[in-house]
């Protein structure tokens, strides 16, 4: 068996461990994985999903990904597949979900953005950016993470942990209460 069968199988079986484990985080936000490679990315993304109590996490595009450097919390943070953004984006638009996508040209920070409960964070592949064009989607409002030094961007899950960090920073650190 070669890596990337090993890979596939793994996933697979971490795969039927979430539909029995995973529960939502404490926080009411979602993140949404446009296109992302199938190597160490997304599981580090859930792996801090797990962290920052997210919600949920959509994975857009991509078969499958290494399920290794979640460290085991796969099984803990609900994930799904969709093939294609539009039915992830139509998925949380049915639940209320405000969206915003990242861009290093965007008018505000995320320090500047009082992120509303039910927020959907869209990142996407870290050569490729999006598989959408701006737009088709009016409603996804941009902001960005500001960056002092020379570099273009951030590594996609270092990206995704700050703004999950943001987000659970501007409420206290406090989960809201739950409901009944």
């Amino acid at each position: 068996m070669n890596k990337r069968q090993y890979m596939q199988k793994t996933f697979e079986r971490q795969r039927l461990l979430n539909k029995v484990f995973a529960k939502p985080g404490a926080f009411p936000y979602a993140l949404i994985l446009d296109n992302l490679k199938v190597d160490f990315n997304i599981g580090k993304i859930i792996r801090s999903a797990e962290a920052f109590g997210a919600q949920s996490v959509d994975v857009v595009g991509t078969p499958f990904f290494d399920p290794i450097p979640a460290k085991g919390c796969m099984k803990r943070v609900p994930w799904t597949m969709r093939k294609v953004f539009h039915d992830s984006y139509n998925h949380y638009s049915q639940l209320g979900f405000t969206f915003y996508a990242f861009d290093a040209e965007a008018p505000e920070g995320i320090h500047e953005v009082n992120f509303p409960d039910k927020s959907a964070f869209i990142l996407g592949h870290e050569g490729f950016g999006f598989s959408f064009k701006k737009e088709d989607y009016p409603q996804i409002k941009w902001v960005k993470i500001p960056q002092f030094g020379m570099v273009e961007s951030l590594n996609v899950a270092v990206a995704a942990s700050v703004v999950m960090y943001e987000f659970t920073r501007s409420r206290g650190f406090n989960p809201p209460a739950p409901t009944l």
